[in-house]
């Protein structure tokens, strides 16, 4: 290509010194090596894009995704969110049945690879935020050993997105959700009780200063390293949805892939409030439309989810029956 090139380059170069030439065609080079990678990832995105659940709607009735809980702790308090660690009976973020160790996940992993040929994405979505977690990144990376076949993922509130991006890299993820609930830190100030950043607590505006510049940081690092990225963004009326509309024109200014408008489940300190309705949502997804791709088939998923999105399967159930069914076949063979 870079021989091809030359032929079209004005005759006057050859009058040009040898070590100009040199010069030009070592940047010339090198800006092709940077397209041919470029071209090379776009189509490993697209690839990855048509088979998750998350960000094609014709994905989430023929792949499935397992999110495994192994991130008890998170660096933040959301006003709306109220972490559970042993329920069965609630289907919403921040709720799961159990709390894996990395060798579990891994082992939980290898069984249901081969109980289901359409799992294709595992994700890590809490209950707490997977950054704030080792057991994520040691999870993580021993999947991507053993399956690096599978689509990674991550869900983050974003705090922890700039300093970790590199150990996400390296742990095999293509593809991070970032909650973002507002733009201004007035507002963040209105959703985010406190923050833990670098283990100092913080609170008030200063807390919601460091969090959004943080969140859309993380955002901008993430989609300039190569990686699909999808920002949540929780409708919560009188609070946020003034800014939703922000959320989305900056969304589109970094590239960002997909949006997700989530409706409040009414809980903790905005319990008070009233869910946002099917169309009250719709209706905010068609103004943040022209902006950027709006996700419409979110089922807001346990951290603990199994299955495709129309499906809600206990993990150890299937890992059971996957074992009985291993065994059933030694005893008849």
């Amino acid at each position: 290509m870079c021989l091809l090139a030359a032929r079209v380059v004005d005759l006057s170069w050859s009058k040009q010194s040898d070590k100009a030439q040199f010069y030009f065609w070592q940047v010339f080079c090198t800006i092709y090596k940077k397209m041919r990678e470029v071209i090379s990832m776009t189509h490993t995105q697209q690839d990855i894009i048509k088979t998750h659940p998350c960000f094609t709607e014709e994905a989430h009735a023929t792949s499935a995704r397992l999110h495994l809980p192994v991130a008890p702790a998170c660096n933040i308090q959301c006003r709306y969110c109220v972490r559970k660690f042993d329920c069965v009976n609630e289907s919403r973020p921040g709720v799961t049945s159990v709390i894996y160790s990395p060798w579990e996940a891994l082992n939980r992993v290898e069984s249901l690879i081969e109980r289901n040929d359409r799992l294709r994405v595992v994700g890590i979505a809490g209950p707490g935020d997977p950054l704030a977690n080792e057991m994520t990144f040691e999870t993580l990376q021993s999947i991507h050993r053993k399956f690096p076949y599978l689509t990674l993922c991550v869900s983050t509130n974003g705090l922890a997105l700039p300093d970790r991006l590199g150990d996400l890299i390296k742990a095999g993820v293509t593809s991070i959700t970032v909650t973002i609930n507002a733009v201004t830190p007035k507002t963040a100030e209105k959703v985010y009780a406190h923050i833990t950043y670098r283990g100092k607590p913080y609170t008030g505006r200063q807390a919601a200063e460091i969090l959004v510049a943080k969140q859309w940081h993380g955002v901008l690092d993430s989609i300039d390293a190569g990686l699909i990225v999808k920002v949540n963004t929780v409708l919560i009326p009188g609070v946020n949805s003034h800014e939703t509309k922000l959320i989305a024109e900056r969304a589109r200014e970094y590239g960002v892939d997909i949006m997700n408008i989530l409706p409040l489940i009414p809980q903790a300190d905005f319990s008070h409030l009233n869910r946002p309705s099917h169309a009250v949502v719709e209706t905010m997804r068609s103004i943040c439309r022209p902006f950027v791709k709006q996700m419409a088939h979110c089922r807001q998923c346990r951290a603990d989810a199994l299955g495709t999105l129309n499906e809600n399967k206990d993990i150890d159930l299937e890992v059971l029956m996957a074992r009985i069914g291993e065994e059933y076949t030694e005893s008849v063979m």
